[in-house]
């Protein structure tokens, strides 16, 4: 098990994919080799970002995507033929890039966190915990990010204090056992196909 604390003042900002805002990226991962770290080299991003106005979605192929809002409410998401409701905070998404999304916004700005990940190449996973208990983890990455205020975990029997808006990297070859003790966090979970 190899654990990384990251912090909010370390993170990079970078625009939309459709230049439409700017998001923050809190972790990602492209493919061995590649020597453009861009969207077509992508396997998987961890990022949080701002909707303040109605408007597109970017257009991402081959990208499998999950949305949560942490901040604000009243979100909903419309593509042709359907609707996501994100109007409760917490409340997980899930949607292809090819998608023709435009959100809508009931009760003004949002703030939501995104796990996207090459289809076919990474499995993705997104949730609250809002509860103290036990969870487990398979092998994998493991990003826990203290969404609303400061958080306290356990991890295989050691204790570690997450600060707001600060995310546990928790990269295992095995599988383990987690456990929210105090707080609210957003755990994404990641793995490579094959």
């Amino acid at each position: 098990m190899k654990t990384t604390l990251l912090k909010s003042e370390a993170y990079t900002r970078s625009p939309w994919k459709n230049g439409g805002g700017i998001f923050t990226d809190i972790a990602d991962a492209h493919r061995p080799g590649t020597a453009a770290k861009d969207w077509d080299s992508l396997l998987w991003r961890f990022a949080a970002t701002p909707i303040v106005a109605p408007g597109p979605f970017s257009h991402m192929a081959g990208i499998d995507r999950l949305q949560m809002v942490v901040g604000g409410r009243g979100l909903v998401l419309k593509a042709p033929g359907q609707e996501s409701d994100e109007r409760e905070p917490f409340t997980t998404v899930r949607f292809t890039g090819e998608m023709e999304i435009v959100t809508e916004l009931e009760a003004g700005p949002v703030e939501v966190v995104n796990l996207m990940a090459r289809r076919g190449a990474v499995e993705i996973d997104l949730l609250a915990l809002r509860q103290p208990g036990d969870r487990r983890l398979a092998a994998g990455t493991h990003l826990i990010y203290a969404a609303r205020g400061d958080c306290n975990l356990r991890l295989d029997g050691e204790d570690f204090a997450i600060s707001h808006e600060n995310t546990l990297k928790v990269e295992l070859t095995g599988a383990s056992t987690l456990a929210l003790v105090s707080g609210l966090a957003v755990l994404g979970s990641i793995q490579l196909v094959g």
